[in-house]
């Protein structure tokens, strides 16, 4: 299994949402990615309230829910991860449908099933610290915490403490689906962070679409995640055939 350390480099992720654009397709297209040479692979689960997504991000969830995925359909999916995914996979979504199923049991699930970590963004760190580091930890499930452009020094320091997989590292304040900047002052905060020698490993996401704005990316961290461009890909007919171009377009150079 590859791990993310800080000696990887030129990593590339892709996330993409349970359930869409099929109830049945998540593993399918899990195995797809891999075989295609994604590094690692974020899961999303839908939220009918997904306030920091996009439009295409926002309708795959819309779709997923009305196909009928949840949390109990996925880990139930789920159970057949490590049958056909070797990869490290971790779980994406927001923290209402996790305090509904329970967050002992989402935990337990996620190690039931082989998943490596959550990205929650809208549990705040101290409620993260104070109630339920335990049980993550207990269970082997590194929470991944997020980085932004306006994120203080002494938080990203915390941030750094408190991570045990790697740091997600924002490349704006904007939903997803932003084409990633480019400019100056991108680059000046990308370069910020690099700076700080911090123990995790970086990776970063929203906006990395294609082969040049991930090369910018894994300049500046290990690995980079792409979102809305497959999630756009999975809208079209033999998305499964056209999966290993997607990735060799992004990442051929690499490697």
């Amino acid at each position: 299994m590859i791990q993310i350390n800080k000696h990887s480099n030129g990593l590339l992720s892709i996330y993409f949402t349970a359930g869409y654009p099929s109830i049945d397709s998540t593993l399918e297209i899990a195995s797809a990615l891999e075989k295609a040479g994604a590094d690692f692979l974020e899961i999303g689960f839908p939220y009918s309230d997904p306030v920091a997504d996009g439009p295409t991000i926002q309708h795959s969830s819309e779709v997923a829910l009305a196909n009928g995925m949840s949390l109990k359909v996925l880990f139930e999916q789920l159970k057949e991860l490590r049958n056909h995914v070797n990869i490290p996979v971790y779980l994406m979504g927001y923290f209402n449908p996790v305090l509904q199923f329970g967050v002992a049991n989402f935990c337990q699930a996620c190690k039931n099933v082989g998943v490596n970590g959550t990205i929650i963004p809208d549990l705040p760190m101290y409620e993260y610290e104070e109630l339920y580091q335990p049980i993550f930890e207990e269970n082997g499930i590194s929470n991944i915490f997020l980085v932004t452009p306006q994120t203080s020094e002494e938080r990203i320091r915390k941030i750094d403490d408190l991570s045990t997989n790697f740091i997600y590292l924002l490349s704006s304040n904007a939903t997803t689906g932003k084409k990633l900047s480019i400019q100056n002052q991108a680059e000046t905060y990308f370069k910020r962070i690099k700076d700080m020698d911090l123990k995790n490993p970086l990776v970063i996401g929203f906006g990395i679409h294609n082969q040049e704005t991930f090369e910018k990316a894994t300049t500046y961290a290990q690995g980079a995640i792409v979102g809305t461009a497959f999630v756009k890909l999975l809208a079209e007919a033999d998305y499964i055939k056209k999966i290993p171009e997607f990735i060799a377009n992004i990442k051929h150079s690499k490697n």
